[in-house]
């Protein structure tokens, strides 16, 4: 098992979630609020997804009988799949709370006139999901976010080495740095290109019944009805913030990924240059 992955996914999903969060919160309000908790949980989902799909990418080639050889394209896509449907189970808690938290714009000062904010912090918010949804409702939108997750890593990570094998002129030679970057930034842009649907249902769902009656009966009535009264397009309503942070979050999230596994492989001989493809 490559440890070495779990590792620098966990850093790198860290340095990427402090640069991101400002402008994820856009999307919702709240701007830094929520933050502590979400930097906590993404680097653990990010060192899932790149953990398993390190590992997944050398099964399949050992299954094949060639371990040292580059893996292919579908190869790649479907660990990246995997990673992404892996890292639900971890990433949906974490999620709803910075969710929950971000929405949350009433200020604790305000006047006993006005409303007063429900959640006072990450943990209590956590707690009180689960004191007044049961251990489900942490997991509410689960089903679009892995439906979210699965297409948009297998898309991230395959865009990411195409982009990379393109820039290098389909050659094995060492990417610099900023290729990495270029090549991170678009495939961060890519995978959310597909998974801005399931993140606006995905959120819909959170919040679904926080303020006032539920308004949805499932995932697929959200779906449903969120088309009929908006439109189709209200599914790539946050398309241009989610790409406008994806592309400076991702550059950090590989060039920081591929600096510090090629320091824990080789020490600090290997950081001079990245490896093109994440094999």
């Amino acid at each position: 098992m490559h440890i070495v992955d779990f590792v620098s996914g966990s850093v790198a999903g860290a340095c990427g979630v402090t640069v991101g969060f400002p402008l994820d919160t856009v999307k919702v309000h709240g701007f830094f609020k929520g933050m502590s908790f979400p930097l906590t949980t993404v680097s653990l989902t990010s060192s899932v997804v790149f953990g398993t799909y390190r590992n997944c990418l050398q099964c399949m080639k050992q299954a094949r009988g060639v371990e040292w050889s580059p893996s292919t394209k579908l190869e790649i896509f479907l660990a990246g799949m995997v990673g992404g449907v892996a890292q639900t189970s971890v990433m949906s808690p974490g999620d709803i709370v910075k969710v929950r938290l971000q929405c949350q714009t009433e200020s604790a000062r305000e006047g006993a006139n006005k409303l007063r904010p429900k959640y006072r912090g990450p943990v209590h918010c956590l707690l009180s999901i689960v004191k007044e949804e049961g251990l489900k409702g942490l997991y509410r939108g689960a089903l679009p976010l892995m439906l979210r997750d699965a297409p948009s890593y297998a898309t991230y990570f395959l865009t990411y080495a195409t982009v990379s094998e393109w820039m290098s002129g389909g050659s094995n030679e060492k990417l610099h740095w900023s290729g990495v970057m270029l090549a991170g930034g678009v495939a961060g842009m890519a995978g959310w290109f597909v998974g801005t649907p399931m993140d606006v249902i995905k959120a819909r769902l959170q919040m679904d019944g926080v303020r006032g009656p539920k308004r949805y009966r499932g995932f697929f009535h959200c779906v449903a009805e969120t088309a009929r009264a908006e439109g189709a397009a209200v599914f790539f309503k946050s398309l241009g913030i989610n790409c406008l942070r994806a592309f400076p979050v991702n550059m950090v999230v590989f060039f920081t990924y591929e600096v510090l596994t090629g320091f824990l492989r080789t020490g600090p001989e290997g950081v001079d240059s990245p490896h093109i493809r994440l094999e």
